[in-house]
């Protein structure tokens, strides 16, 4: 029986799990889930980690990864951020952005706002950067040490998800024409 180069199996078995996702959407939930409304992004993955998406659309608890979450980049074409803001907005206000550069990110409300603004501006300088949406969910305040979201923006939930999965079959079906 024939050896077979130690190299030449490791590169088959990479290339077996190596899947290609550009043409996937993904919605990135970021938040911190302990501090109440600020991890809004997290509790909406959640939600739709139970439903049935379209076959385009994967879901990611972010959390509060930041650079971590850098190597995402390389395998989605198009990705959605779900986050929280403190804009001066009634609690649950919702809003689709377009961000093209860091500053374009809403003001930090904790310390994952500096990693994900950071990562972003790595993304630009690398030149790898995919396409960004951003949705954010207006909130008031923020509980620290608190898992559960007030009233006004976990009634926003199923709202937000329909905005999510209207943006993803606009972005889809521009990009299958």
């Amino acid at each position: 029986m024939k050896k077979k180069n130690i190299a030449s199996i490791t590169t088959n078995l990479n290339n077996i799990f190596i899947v290609d996702k550009k043409d996937k959407i993904l919605v990135l939930g970021i938040g911190n889930y302990l501090m109440g409304d600020e991890g809004v992004g997290v509790h909406l993955i959640h939600h739709m980690e139970a439903m049935k998406l379209p076959d385009y659309v994967e879901v990611l608890d972010g959390g509060t990864g930041g650079f971590f979450l850098m190597n995402v980049f390389d395998e989605y074409g198009k990705v959605i951020f779900v986050d929280a803001t403190m804009d001066g907005k009634e609690a649950g206000y919702i809003k689709v952005r377009y961000p093209k550069f860091a500053s374009d990110f809403p003001k930090s409300l904790s310390v994952h706002d500096v990693g994900l603004k950071d990562m972003v501006e790595a993304l630009y300088i690398l030149g790898d950067l995919p396409e960004l949406h951003l949705i954010t969910i207006s909130v008031e305040q923020i509980h620290p040490m608190h898992v559960g979201m007030t009233k006004k923006v976990e009634a926003c939930i199923p709202k937000a998800i329909e905005t999510i999965l209207e943006l993803c079959e606009k972005i889809h079906n521009r990009n299958t024409k």
